[in-house]
């Protein structure tokens, strides 16, 4: 059987030697303008936990620190889990790479959160948005993808789509657009990861002007748990984004995940640098 695109950019090997050590490389599926797209190396971030031999639970809690650019090719990514107690399990992750000079340096850090759910009473207050069926919108076409890893994913935009006119007529950032594998491949953590940075950057929506950005640093929050995106498989996610703030070449925007049927599954918030 043909090996999903993702799945080959979220192979690790583990180490005979030390426990959660792997080794990986990037994949060009997933490439964007100077490196690999960011979705993908948080996902292989949080992969790295999950393989791990002691894993206790499910994820809750994902930040990742892009640190330096990660070049083509081959990298290291060193899971450890700093503390576990009854229910939760705390880790640090780290991804290094060696330059073109030989020197071994640090692309990548993140700090997991896992967890083992139980039961409990529960509520959703921030409910989906409403909005057509993605069958009813509009597959994104932006002609030949000048980055690869946009040909990865299907996106129905419904509002908030990337500008057409770049003249500054900007005046607000949200986008609401159903998503997913454009190849299908059954929802889990790690595809989860990626998917909650698929949005383009909102200064760009809010300003309708086309800057250089760089994503700083990216937490995303699980609200969910294996069964449930078992039972999502293939299925659209409604994503929603939106900017805070924007100021002195920095700015935030918070992200939501939501099921067809309305469960919230994952909630990210990330700061990004621009350039004027």
């Amino acid at each position: 059987m043909k090996s999903h695109p993702l799945d080959k950019a979220l192979a690790l090997e583990h180490s005979d030697i030390q426990a959660g050590l792997f080794t990986g490389a990037t994949s060009p599926d997933y490439w964007n303008m100077v490196g690999p797209f960011g979705g993908t190396t948080a996902a292989v971030m949080l992969q790295s936990v999950l393989r791990h031999p002691d894993l206790l639970g499910e994820p809750i809690a994902l930040t990742v620190n892009y640190a330096a650019a990660l070049e083509a090719g081959a990298f290291e990514v060193q899971a450890v889990p700093v503390r576990t107690n009854r229910s939760t399990q705390h880790w640090t992750v780290q991804m290094t790479q060696s330059g073109s000079e030989g020197k071994t340096h640090v692309t990548t850090t993140a700090t997991v959160v896992t967890a083992v759910r139980r039961e409990t009473w529960g509520v959703n207050d921030l409910p989906m948005p409403e909005v057509p069926s993605p069958e009813r919108v509009e597959r994104l076409s932006i002609g030949p993808a000048r980055v690869a890893w946009l040909e990865r994913y299907e996106m129905r935009p419904v509002s908030g789509s990337i500008p057409t006119r770049w003249d500054g007529s900007g005046d607000h950032s949200e986008t609401r657009m159903w998503l997913r594998d454009w190849e299908p491949r059954p929802l889990d953590f790690a595809s989860l990861a990626a998917l909650s940075d698929t949005f383009y950057p909102r200064v760009w929506l809010r300003r309708a002007t086309h800057v250089p950005i760089g994503t700083v640093s990216i937490t995303t929050y699980f609200h969910t748990d294996a069964g449930l995106l078992a039972e999502i498989g293939t299925g659209y996610l409604l994503g929603r984004a939106t900017g805070q703030q924007f100021r002195n070449g920095y700015f935030d925007q918070a992200a939501q995940l939501w099921s067809e049927s309305g469960a919230l599954l994952a909630t990210s918030n990330q700061i990004v640098y621009f350039k004027e």
